[in-house]
């Protein structure tokens, strides 16, 4: 699937100076075995999704059940040996505790009675005549199931399966729709057992419990990072000198105030004298977190916006010819809407199981037909795996996405009459990546999730030994974090330049990363000085997304900040706004990578002579010239002199000196 083009046959074979020698069939063997076992990894997460749908409840973490199974708000299903399970909840929304003034928790078990109710009591009820008349009034049962509105004075056991008299005022508190007596003595002992339950509460279901309280926001928070990310798309689409510096000072902007707003919320955490929740202590640990790591960024892209203010113009014109590529192909302007679409199907499908997970385990009927439920032990292992499930098949998704980017700029740059491109070029690189480089990018994918695991419970094992960890351990710990930080981005950038020459080259994988490491190891210093501002502009763009959505986010969740860990679904907003904003801004990426590319093997393969023209156009041959001027300039005591080269250009040191000698001897 090498790329030609009339005249000047491209092919990176010839560059790293030795041929495929392994057979065909062994390369398609290889990437059929790695289809396999990404086809296994798959089999097994549509087991646990099976199994979490079976199993796992996820309605009981926000709407709340009471003590025969029966989830408030919903239609349930019976219980085997549970007679007043499976009853229709739909209108009964607020569960009630017949003993709200003396609830005691034994064994993360409350001992009151819970049922689902329509409304909470607004008054206090001092006898069964006043329960009765309620009931009647406002269609609010505060009985047991079994017994009947009209058997409240009669029934001798009334006593028993109705409310503890006087029932207190009460309502209905936002967190899982609880009713929450009113009267200052029976709140006090109710919060006390309320606040007990929480903070022996698994700091798993916590988060589940704050993702699914914010979920309405969370929702609008990432419409609001995906309008974000396409106004930042129109920007560089049309982008100007005048442009750039009204969304750098917005970005100025955006990272001092979301900086300056954290720090006071945490401040005002830290003086509220109210913190009880182990949740809301959570959130003064996470603020602080935010507030450090955001602190840290904001420094030190100033710095670099400091250092790097006079490379404006030149980026201009770089995102220009990077612009001109787009203007032949327009359908790469759309390309990332079906990627965004498929990784939003994709993420609202883990999150649905990630939550019957949470919740999943077996009923059991205890003593009075009532119902408690039981997790399993081996839920930790399949959260562990789903985990992993989320970033292979995230990356492998992302991955699909630049290799066709790649495939079409390849296509649209070694064509020959530029004036009249191929036609249907997405949809050709989109078959030639399922027919022929699937294995490739599952290979791709993996390498990334390989290097991200390790941070994950690097994360995890410093969160559980926090407290009997020493300093050097910590300092350890943070150390590891960062070198698989590092390694992350090192392996991503790499893997970009090995989807670029496969899909110049046709090869696979390993033959693609020895070629694009060998033409990196010749011209990196060319390239990163190219188009490194470039890329931090692009990046600049993704911190613009990231920052308002949080702000957006802040201004929020700040408002419910009671009994839910609102800062971790804020965190999973912030990921989630970069994975958009990456989603749309990587499209100018790897547009400009792939030029750059495609000009260091033009520049290899051909030596502008009429037998072996170059496939650039002037432009881009003229911005590469000048910045080849600004590099060597800045680098004289590390680079020999150079001359011209005989068609007038300064482009010698971008020209493999064994394929000169070569020339030369012929000639």
């Amino acid at each position: 699937m090498a790329c030609c083009g009339g005249q000047g046959q491209v092919s990176l074979n010839g560059i790293s100076g030795q041929r495929e020698w392994r057979p065909l069939i062994y390369r398609k063997c290889t990437d059929v075995l790695w289809l396999v076992l990404f086809f296994l990894f798959w089999a097994g997460l549509m087991f646990i999704t099976g199994y979490a749908i079976t199993a796992g409840a996820a309605e009981r973490l926000v709407f709340g059940y009471d003590s025969f199974g029966n989830i408030c708000g919903k239609k349930n299903i019976h219980v085997e040996g549970a007679p007043l399970s499976g009853q229709d909840m739909t209108n009964k929304k607020h569960v009630f505790f017949l003993n709200s003034c003396s609830l005691e928790m034994k064994n993360l078990t409350i001992n009151s009675v819970a049922l689902c109710v329509s409304s909470c009591p607004q008054e206090q009820l001092n006898s069964l005549e006043d329960v009765q008349l309620f009931a009647k009034n406002n269609g609010s049962c505060l009985c047991v199931y079994n017994l009947n509105i009209s058997s409240y004075l009669l029934n001798p056991k009334a006593g028993e399966l109705c409310p503890t008299l006087p029932v207190p005022p009460s309502k209905s508190f936002p967190f899982f729709n609880r009713c929450v007596p009113q009267n200052p003595e029976c709140y006090s002992q109710f919060a006390s057992v309320l606040i007990n339950a929480v903070n022996e509460m698994d700091v798993f279901h916590r988060v589940l419990s704050g993702i699914m309280a914010g979920r309405d926001a969370v929702i609008g928070l990432s419409v609001l990072a995906l309008v974000f990310s396409l106004i930042m798309v129109l920007t560089f689409r049309f982008i100007t000198t005048l442009l750039v510096h009204i969304f750098i000072t917005l970005v100025v902007f955006g990272l001092l105030f979301v900086s300056s707003v954290l720090w006071w919320l945490y401040c005002d955490y830290i003086n509220d004298p109210s913190i009880e929740l182990e949740t809301e202590k959570e959130n003064v640990k996470f603020l602080l977190g935010f507030s450090i790591i955001s602190t840290m960024i904001t420094i030190i892209l100033l710095s670099l916006i400091l250092a790097l203010r006079k490379r404006i113009q030149p980026t201009v014109q770089l995102f220009r010819i990077a612009n001109k590529t787009i203007s032949s192909i327009p359908s790469l302007l759309f390309q990332p809407l079906w990627t965004f679409l498929i990784l939003i199907f994709f993420w609202v499908f883990w999150v649905a199981v990630l939550l019957s997970l949470g919740t999943a385990g077996s009923a059991r009927v205890i003593l009075g037909g009532q119902v408690e439920y039981t997790s399993l032990s081996g839920i930790r292992y399949m959260w562990w795996y789903h985990l992993v499930g989320l970033i292979w098949t995230s990356e492998f998704i992302l991955t699909c996405q630049q290799m066709t980017i790649a495939g079409a700029v390849v296509t649209c740059y070694f064509n020959r009459n530029k004036s009249s491109p191929p036609r249907h070029q997405i949809l050709s690189s989109i078959s030639v990546l399922f027919c022929y480089h699937q294995g490739t990018v599952v290979k791709g994918s993996f390498l990334i999730t390989i290097a991200r695991i390790p941070r994950i419970i690097f994360m995890y094992l410093y969160d559980a030994l926090k407290e009997k960890e020493s300093a050097c351990a910590r300092c350890m710990f943070k150390c590891c974090f960062c070198c698989f930080w590092c390694l992350q981005r090192c392996l991503r950038y790499f893997n970009q330049h090995v989807y670029l020459a496969t899909a110049i080259n046709g090869t696979n994988f390993c033959t693609s990363a020895k070629d694009a490491l060998f033409i990196l190891a010749k011209n990196s210093a060319n390239i990163a000085f190219i188009d490194c501002f470039g890329d931090f502009i692009i990046f600049l763009g993704k911190v613009f997304v990231v920052c308002f959505t949080v702000f957006g986010g802040l201004m929020a969740f700040n408002y419910h900040r009671e009994f839910h860990v609102w800062v971790v679904p804020l965190l999973l907003v912030a990921l989630f706004a970069y994975l958009v904003a990456h989603s749309f801004l990587s499209v100018f990426e790897v547009v400009m990578d792939a030029l750059f590319f495609c000009f260091v093997i033009d520049m290899e393969t051909n030596d502008g002579s009429p037998e072996k023209p170059y496939f650039m156009d002037q432009e881009l041959l003229s911005f590469v010239t000048h910045s080849t001027k600004l590099a060597e300039g800045g680098n004289k005591r590390n680079q020999k002199t150079t001359g011209n080269s005989e068609d007038g250009t300064e482009l010698q040191p971008m020209v493999r000196r064994e394929q000169r000698r070569r020339d030369e001897t012929i000639e």
